[in-house]
């Protein structure tokens, strides 16, 4: 049958995987552990394993056709669990780049639509502007009123900056006075507007701590997914050049609270640390030698490493008892594991640790790390609404109180789009520093619960934590 029917490979396109990105599509053995743990599949045309082969045979037309490659949002799971170490994720961005650069048009066009306003947000002021974005996607999809009803509660909540932010890095970086005995801290985007409980209860609650975090000016927007699904050489270098200003600046460790923050600046630094044409590109560009000795963390790593469990247990004024936390830690705190460096990332624990010194229960569930639905809340919604509903449902099934996070958009998503799911009652998403903050005993605008969109007050009456 083999040669009367032979199978012509056309290795051109897997040629090209491995010149632009360094990967063997050739190691795919077809074991489909991608497809059977992707979250996504249901609204793919072709699975996973089905575009590795295809990259493998050369057939383009499935490829660079698929609608699969523009749905996929790099959650890292496929990467994570291939036995063969392939990065997935990785190659289902690549094809995405080389759709564009071939002329071919998009599958689903609003994911490019998105992609190209984020970028262009981000080139005009240096940061994400959401709200020119959010007005930039609605024009362009032809749905000028997309999104109101999310808009307006935003608004009513102080979550949406109306000017933007214009930034630009210092020509000449000097020296921060304490920096080497400090932490930098890189907000992001998001927790200047619609994160902004996150950034008032990390910044209180590391006081508290005696944690000195120090914000140095200048930083740049990382890219966020937008970069690594159609501009490879902005993933690399916004984070590259906040990198650069950290290190210029005398600090030996950065902590960044936003989950994608943190995944885009460690995927750059692997890139600069593996690829000698990434590292030599970086280092020209930036026209300083990066050396490489800033440590990038979470901000529950900074808590653990430079606090400590008994410290914050011992900050402790009012319990958490007889709270039932589910603690999510979404897709890129952990994944993939030989970028973020994560001992656990199917199953992490430093969330639960802190949550458990504050006195409240953790429960043990399934979604600790099931993704969201990320970056679709503006492109595919009804994803997100499902992926996000489905958390939410499976917390609610475990008699979970709240559910803490630590990430802005996964925060927008179970939070901000709950009233959109239809569920029977709402629950509770908070930052697991609002939880911290509350149980150190500081006052309201230090906890900031009047930003969530669900409001977690009620819950936390019943439970005697507030007056």
């Amino acid at each position: 049958m083999g040669e009367e029917n032979p199978v012509t490979i056309k290795p051109d396109l897997a040629r090209r995987v491995q010149e632009e990105i360094g990967e063997n599509v050739f190691l795919c053995y077809q074991c489909v552990k991608c497809t059977s743990g992707c979250p996504f599949g249901d609204f793919f045309d072709w699975q996973p394993h089905q575009i590795m082969r295809a990259v493998q045979l050369g057939q383009e037309d499935v490829a660079l056709n698929s609608k699969a490659i523009w749905i996929c949002a790099a959650c890292q799971t496929c990467t994570t669990r291939c036995p063969q170490g392939i990065d997935i994720a990785g190659v289902m961005e690549f094809l995405t780049q080389e759709a564009r650069r071939r002329g071919i048009e998009p599958k689903v066009p609003e994911v490019a639509i998105f992609n190209k306003a984020f970028l262009r947000e981000v080139d005009i002021w240096g940061r994400a502007y959401e709200l020119g974005l959010i007005a930039e996607m609605n024009i362009r999809t032809g749905k000028p009123f997309e999104g109101v009803d999310l808009g307006i509660r935003m608004i009513q909540k102080g979550k949406i900056k109306f000017v933007p932010t214009f930034v630009r890095p210092p020509r000449k970086v000097k020296p921060i006075e304490g920096a080497e005995s400090a932490v930098a801290y890189y907000p992001g985007c998001s927790l200047e507007s619609t994160a902004t409980e996150f950034d008032i209860s990390a910044r209180a609650t590391a006081e508290v701590l005696g944690l000195k975090l120090i914000e140095p000016d200048g930083w740049l927007c990382c890219g966020s997914t937008p970069a690594h699904r159609s501009d490879p050489h902005a993933a690399l270098m916004l984070p590259m050049r906040n990198m650069a200003l950290f290190e210029q600046s005398g600090f030996k460790e950065v902590t960044m609270p936003c989950a994608a923050c943190f995944n885009q600046h460690k995927k750059a630094l692997y890139r600069f640390r593996h690829r000698d044409v990434d590292r030599q590109t970086a280092n020209r560009e930036l026209g300083y030698e990066y050396q490489d000795n800033v440590k990038v963390s979470t901000l529950i790593e900074v808590f653990i490493k430079h606090v400590g469990i008994e410290k914050i247990r011992a900050a402790v004024k009012k319990p958490l008892t007889g709270v039932r936390v589910a603690t999510y830690y979404r897709c890129l705190l952990t994944r993939p594991p030989k970028v973020t460096g994560a001992s656990h990332p199917e199953n992490p624990t430093d969330m639960d640790e802190i949550i458990r010194a504050l006195g409240a229960e953790v429960i043990e569930w399934q979604d600790k790390t099931t993704c969201c639905g990320a970056t679709h809340s503006l492109t595919k919604t009804e994803i997100v609404l499902e992926k996000s509903g489905g958390i939410i449902r499976n917390a609610q099934k475990l008699d979970a109180d709240v559910i803490a996070l630590a990430c802005p958009l996964c925060h927008t998503n179970l939070d901000g789009r709950q009233f959109q799911m239809g569920l029977d009652e709402p629950m509770p998403i908070l930052y697991f520093t609002q939880l911290m903050a509350l149980a150190f005993g500081l006052g309201r605008k230090e906890m900031a619960l009047h930003k969530n969109m669900v409001d977690p007050r009620p819950v936390l009456r019943e439970k005697g934590l507030l007056d």
